[in-house]
């Protein structure tokens, strides 16, 4: 079984918890780092030797917001195949259309309901699987 490394960029600490927790709790075998903004996120990125496989990138973020993030990581070829699901609790189709523009995989409106939320991460994870893939030019909203 694979193990997933999964970074999660997320500014607040309830919701890295509430997103850790789901993630103990799937069927997978995943590695997280949390960044609780982009800049520390990207700072990673060019310092790692190991790339994650998907970013959880929230939109709203002091310093360095979700949009700032995706175009930085998807200005850098050496980024390229790692596939970001954006999220936020709100859904403005302005702003999910712009997000798919800049080269997001997905979009995932934040849950309040903790299996609601382990079933979407699940499935953002699972599509990583080349039997469960979706093409680099899919985009899917999760809600």
């Amino acid at each position: 079984m694979k193990d997933y490394l999964i970074y999660i960029a997320e500014d607040d600490e309830d919701d890295r918890e509430f997103f850790l927790d789901a993630l103990a709790e799937i069927p997978l075998s995943c590695t997280t780092r949390v960044f609780s903004n982009g800049i520390d996120l990207m700072d990673d990125l060019f310092s790692s030797s190991k790339l994650p496989d998907i970013i959880f990138l929230d939109l709203r973020m002091p310093l360095m917001d979700g949009f700032e993030c995706l175009t930085d990581i998807r200005n850098f070829n050496k980024f390229s195949d790692i596939k970001i699901v954006v999220y936020s609790t709100s859904y403005h189709e302005r702003e999910v259309r712009q997000l798919e523009e800049d080269g997001a995989n997905r979009y995932l409106q934040k849950p309040s309901s903790f299996n609601v939320l382990k079933t979407l991460l699940y499935q953002s994870i699972k599509s990583l699987e080349p039997e469960h893939s979706y093409s680099d030019k899919e985009f899917v909203i999760l809600s």
